[in-house]
C-alpha cells in the first residue's frame, strides 16, 4: 500500500492504474454486463431474451471448444433452463425484476469486488516482456522472454520440460536437438523469486511440509508475471511424485497437478543461470 501511495505521483503509475482498470473491465466485468444485458432484454422482450438465452447456452460450450459434462451442466442446461422460463412465465413488474437484475449483481461487485479491484488495478506493470535477470532472496537466474520459453496457452509438464530443453540460448526459437541450456525452474527457486511492488516478497519453501510461506504476498506483477496473459499458474521441475508435479500461483501458492493436464492458464517460463 505505501508503496502504491509513494509512487502515485509518478506518470507510469497513473498509466498503469489506467490500463489495469481498463483491462479488470474487460476480463472480469464484461460477463456480468452482457448476462445483466441479457436478462433485461428477456424481462421487456421475453420471445428475443428467451431465443438468446437457449442461443448462447447452446453456443458457448462450442466456442469454448469444450463441450463436457461441467460445461453442459453448468453453462448450457442453466441457460436453456432460464430461457424456457422466461418464455412461459410472466412478471408482475417490470421495473421490479429490473431492480433486482441490476441491483444484485452490482451490490454483489462492490461488496465483493473493492478489495481485489483495487489490488489489481494497483499492479506494477512496466511492459517488459524481454529475458529478464531476476536477482535476490538467495536466487538469481534469467528468466525467458515472452514466447516459447514463456507462452500464454496452457501445456502439460511433459511439454514444459520439453521446450525448456529444446530452447535455443537466445530463449526465442525451439532447436532440433536438445540444448539444455534452459530448464523450468524448482519449486523453490519460484517461490524465493516472487515479488510485489517491484520488491523480493521473501518467499521461502518448506519441503518437508510442501508449503511455501512469504513476508509479503505476491502478486501478478512485472518482472515475472505478464499481466495481460490469461496465465496465472506455472509448472516447476519439482516433482511430488511419478504422476504429479507442483506448480505455483501468481499469489505464491504451491499446490501439486497431474502431469498430463494442461488448462489454458497453466504455463511456465524457462529459466537459465546468468
Amino acid at each position: 500500500m505505501w508503496g502504491i501511495i509513494e509512487n502515485f505521483h509518478e506518470g507510469w503509475f497513473y498509466d498503469s492504474l489506467l490500463a489495469n482498470l481498463g483491462l479488470m473491465f474487460v476480463q472480469y466485468l464484461s460477463p456480468m454486463l452482457i448476462f445483466v444485458g441479457l436478462s433485461l432484454l428477456s424481462i421487456y422482450l421475453p420471445r428475443i431474451g428467451s431465443i438468446a438465452h437457449v442461443a448462447l447456452g447452446v453456443l458457448l460450450p462450442l466456442f469454448l471448444r469444450r463441450p463436457n459434462f461441467a460445461v453442459i451442466g453448468f453453462i448450457t442446461l442453466p441457460l436453456v433452463l432460464l430461457g424456457l422460463l422466461y418464455w412461459l412465465g410472466r412478471r408482475r413488474s417490470r421495473k421490479a425484476a429490473s431492480a433486482v437484475v441490476i441491483g444484485l449483481p452490482l451490490l454483489t461487485l462492490i461488496v465483493c469486488g473493492v478489495g481485489p479491484a483495487f489490488r489489481v488495478a494497483g499492479r506494477v506493470n512496466d511492459g517488459n516482456l524481454q529475458a529478464r535477470l531476476v536477482e535476490g532472496n538467495g536466487v538469481r537466474l534469467i528468466w525467458a522472454a515472452d514466447g516459447v520459453g514463456w507462452p500464454r496457452e496452457g501445456v502439460n509438464w511433459y511439454e514444459a520440460t520439453k521446450r525448456c530443453q529444446y530452447l535455443e540460448e537466445d530463449g526465442r526459437t525451439l532447436a532440433a536437438a536438445p540444448q539444455n541450456v534452459w530448464r523450468l525452474s524448482t519449486v523453490e527457486e519460484a517461490v524465493r523469486s516472487m515479488s510485489r511492488h517491484g520488491a523480493n516478497s521473501g518467499g521461502m519453501w518448506d519441503s518437508q511440509n510442501r508449503t511455501a510461506s512469504y513476508q509479503t504476498t505476491p502478486d501478478k506483477e512485472s518482472p515475472l508475471w505478464n499481466i495481460h496473459s490469461q496465465v496465472i499458474y506455472w509448472w516447476t521441475a519439482t516433482e511430488a511424485d511419478e504422476q504429479n508435479a507442483y506448480i505455483i500461483v501468481y499469489d505464491g501458492n504451491v499446490s501439486r497437478r497431474r502431469k498430463q493436464i494442461h488448462p489454458g492458464y497453466l504455463a511456465f517460463r524457462c529459466v537459465k543461470s546468468p
